[in-house]
């Protein structure tokens, strides 16, 4: 196979590992490309908290001199700043951890490390996780957030500063952003990639997610964050049938928003999918209540270190006016009951599910909102997070002010690989791919 003409940064990551381990490509060669990438668009785009370039140069000529193998051989990615690097401070977007330096990696860096994997740095981060936003803009226009709180791992695959990153979601901060920054975003099933070493948020709801600019790319990285062989998606052997569903918060969705979900059913359908019109179960009515309950129940406890001891350090979008204020008005009962209430809806969800090959609904209202006070708004997102059910966006179309808009394919929970699968076959109908 030809060597593609394109600069490394912009190739994906299949790419790069193929060419990295055929002898075609040095894995130096790709992470100066990236350097470079970064060192134009960094000023204006702010997606990173750190970056060492000697040192990743470094492990990517160690990388190339060792030989040795793995899915994600000498295959650049970021990590969103909530995560513990050995290596590299961890300030979970805090003040509070100004130079904080953990003695392990987290699982989700020690994985892709063990996978062959160069970790390039550490991306930008919401205070905790939480909506308090950190500097980074939306790489296709700096007056619109990227979303949140994973906003400079999308920002930086979406600039092609790196082909791969990690973030987190608890409400909507894996599949918002990269709706928002027109990149594929993927949430698994909740537990699937492991949380190990990772600032917790909400036990019950935090979910480790990944991002690229391929579908391909994500089955990639999803093999090394598990620790399983490489094994690409596949086109489905007939065309999928996919539930419409508007949710019941269709009311909260921007014309934008609308419009390329519409459109997006309409292109599948001539395509050759079957598309049904489906709604939720009813025992799923209250589902985003039970998120904002789960969320702000444990948000005071999880935060009980900083509470304890820099309270004061705390912004007023997470203490006074966000969880932790909320988590303190419920009571262990209010909690009790939203864990019962979620096991029923997620049992309803799983069965309703199993009726199609993916739900194909929002990721987001519609494009990124603009100015940089807020995230976004992730009532399309935290649903889903609560059913445990598996999530993916693509990018389908465009918004008023030239920003992607998205689309997001919802899996039967424990049905990751087939979610793929249809979304290689959406990818490529839609024609979307980076």
């Amino acid at each position: 196979m030809p060597m593609p003409n394109a600069e490394p940064h912009r190739l994906s990551a299949t790419t790069l590992a193929r060419l990295i381990d055929s002898g075609d490509l040095t894995a130096e060669a790709v992470v100066r490309s990236c350097l470079d990438r970064i060192r134009e668009r960094e000023p204006v785009v702010r997606a990173w908290t750190h970056l060492d370039a000697e040192a990743v140069l470094e492990a990517a000529r160690a990388s190339d001199k060792s030989g040795k193998g793995g899915v994600l051989r000498g295959v650049p990615f970021g990590v969103k700043d909530i995560f513990d690097t050995a290596d590299m401070p961890s300030g979970y977007g805090s003040p509070i951890y100004t130079g904080c330096r953990p003695n392990f990696d987290a699982s989700a860096v020690a994985l892709p490390r063990a996978a062959g994997a160069i970790l390039l740095g550490k991306t930008v981060t919401t205070e905790f996780a939480n909506r308090h936003p950190g500097p980074t803009s939306n790489p296709h226009n700096p007056a619109f957030t990227p979303g949140g709180s994973s906003s400079g791992s999308a920002a930086s695959v979406a600039d092609f500063m790196v082909p791969l990153a990690i973030g987190t979601q608890t409400g909507g901060s894996v599949i918002r952003p990269a709706a928002y920054c027109g990149i594929v975003g993927f949430k698994p099933s909740f537990g699937l990639f492991p949380p190990a070493g990772m600032h917790m948020n909400t036990d019950s709801l935090d979910t480790v997610g990944a991002m690229a600019r391929s579908v391909e790319d994500i089955a990639l990285f999803r093999a090394a964050l598990i620790a399983i062989p490489y094994d690409p998606p596949v086109m489905p052997e007939r065309p999928p049938r996919l539930a419409l569903c508007r949710t019941p918060h269709w009311d909260r969705a921007q014309p934008e928003g609308k419009a390329v979900l519409e459109a997006a059913a309409e292109r599948l359908r001539a395509a050759g999918a079957q598309i049904v019109d489906s709604e939720l179960p009813a025992e799923c009515a209250d589902i985003s209540e039970i998120q904002r309950r789960h969320s702000a129940y444990e948000a005071p406890r999880n935060h009980a270190p900083e509470l304890h001891r820099h309270e004061a350090l705390l912004s007023d979008d997470l203490l006074a006016n966000g969880r932790i204020a909320a988590g303190r008005k419920l009571s262990l009962d209010d909690f009790r009951t939203a864990l019962r209430q979620a096991e029923r809806a997620r049992a309803a969800a799983t069965e309703w599910a199993g009726g199609f090959d993916a739900i194909l609904t929002l990721p987001a209202p519609g494009q990124a909102p603009k100015g940089l006070g807020s995230t976004g708004d992730a009532i399309f997102n935290g649903l889903w997070t609560v059913l445990y059910m598996p999530c993916l966006t693509l990018p389908a179309g465009e918004g008023p002010d030239g920003l992607p808009v998205g689309i997001q394919l919802v899996g039967r929970r424990h049905d990751d690989r087939r979610l793929l699968d249809v979304g290689l076959w959406v990818e490529r109908h839609l024609g979307t791919r980076q």
